[in-house]
């Protein structure tokens, strides 16, 4: 029935409608403003390693549990769910045919630009499946796959993978041209994967987007357990945007349930997880304390980045009818969630990231895309896990309350404090 729809699209629509209605159509992602720390002039993370390519495309790795259509060359991916995880690649370029190599390292290597630089998704190629069955024994497709991620690592400065979670209202191909541009500024130098559950692509299906969220977390907690076999990587760093933490915070806990007669410090080295970063988190603030109080120990670092304004948060709130942890109202928190507050502080590796526009110039007050439309915010993001360094060692500055109660923020020196930052961490 499926394929007979799918068919009716393409014969009544012509193939670009087709193609939208597979992959439901969003916005132009255009490339994020220049990271802070690149647009001095003392760090340019692209010539660490001149040898490597330097054209307007690039490629990153894929996990996806949508339903996929086309062929394998050149797959499209639903917004239906599927049990099975499909991996690739994809291959994004930047600025169009027209933009030579040196004007797109000049771009990003500066604040100031003519016009907004587009992203566009080329081509998706799935190269392999994994059964949604854990018995189920890997295909050499899919071990093809991994060979691949750990040649890319071997070959790479940065010897992490990070993994990139998307949030709601976002299609496959957002979630590539993210994953893509924060390679980019890496210098290249860092092997990024997109994760892809399937978003329902609309606001107005956000509640759709909940429940594939909640049906990806044993997918995902599985996907850190192929990682953690198959792949060669130092650590296994993630980055989870918005309501991707719906996918992240309760897969941690999960995998840990999963091992719970194990040590922390086997499972620590096992899966190899590093920095845990949420940014402006779209998750029940108690569900996250909860989940961060089992996996805390099997994990290097957790960071909750938060804009205490955040207006997307606000509405997210609402549909709950709970705060979120990238915008908690500690005054809803039982006796037992408080306790798990203070001990978050006090006793967990845990850091609370108050990315607060009173503080930081030009973010506006209730941005929710601050990790990466900020370049204050964007620098430190890329500080931290390109050098797993904590806030002390990224120029960042401590607010601690009377209740010993303590978080990192941004000080008005800031763009001196990182390039310091960076100056010293890569001596080390």
């Amino acid at each position: 029935m499926l394929n007979s729809i799918l068919r009716r699209i393409v014969e009544g629509c012509g193939l670009p409608l087709a193609l939208a209605a597979l992959t439901a159509c969003q916005p132009t992602v255009y490339l994020m403003p220049t990271p802070e720390a690149l647009q001095t002039g003392n760090y340019d993370p692209f010539a660490l390693d001149p040898e490597r390519n330097r054209d307007n495309r690039l490629i990153v790795a894929y996990a996806t549990n949508r339903l996929p259509a086309g062929p394998k060359q050149d797959r499209a991916y639903l917004t239906l769910f599927d049990q099975d995880l499909r991996l690739g690649a994809a291959w994004v370029s930047i600025g169009g045919e027209e933009m030579s190599a040196e004007e797109l390292h000049q771009i990003s290597i500066s604040a100031e630009r003519e016009g907004e630089i587009p992203l566009r998704l080329e081509r998706a190629e799935e190269l392999a499946r994994v059964g949604e069955h854990e018995d189920e024994p890997l295909s050499p497709e899919a071990q093809a796959f991994f060979d691949a991620v750990n040649r890319a690592l071997a070959s790479s400065l940065d010897n992490d993978l990070t993994l990139y979670l998307h949030g709601a209202n976002n299609n496959f191909y957002r979630a590539s041209a993210q994953a893509a541009q924060y390679r980019h500024f890496t210098g290249r130098n860092s092997v990024v994967m997109s994760f892809a559950w399937p978003s329902a692509e609309s606001l107005l299906r956000y509640a759709v987007d909940v429940n594939n969220a909640r049906r990806t977390v044993p997918v995902f907690a599985e996907f850190l357990e192929l990682l953690a076999q198959h792949t060669n990587a130092r650590y296994i760093d993630v980055l989870a945007y918005s309501a991707g933490a719906q996918v992240l915070s309760p897969a941690l806990a999960a995998l840990r349930a999963r091992h719970a007669d194990e040590a922390e410090n086997s499972l620590r080295k096992r899966f190899r997880l590093g920095e845990i970063y949420f940014a402006a988190p779209d998750v029940d603030f108690s569900t996250f304390l909860r989940d961060l109080a089992t996996y805390d120990g099997m994990v290097q670092h957790v960071t909750l980045a938060l804009n205490p304004n955040d207006s997307v948060l606000a509405f997210a709130a609402r549909h709950h009818g709970v705060s979120r942890a990238g915008r908690p109202e500690p005054g809803e928190l039982t006796e037992e969630e408080t306790r798990l507050v203070r001990a978050a502080f006090g006793e967990m590796a845990f850091d609370l990231l108050l990315v607060d526009p009173d503080m930081i110039p030009g973010l506006a007050r209730g941005a929710h895309d601050f990790w990466y439309r900020h370049p204050w915010v964007s620098t430190d993001v890329l500080i931290q896990l390109l050098y797993q360094a904590r806030p002390s060692e990224r120029g960042l500055v401590l607010l601690e309350d009377d209740e010993g109660r303590r978080a990192w923020t941004f000080g008005p020196d800031y763009p001196q404090r990182a390039n310091e930052a960076i100056e010293q961490l890569a001596e080390q």
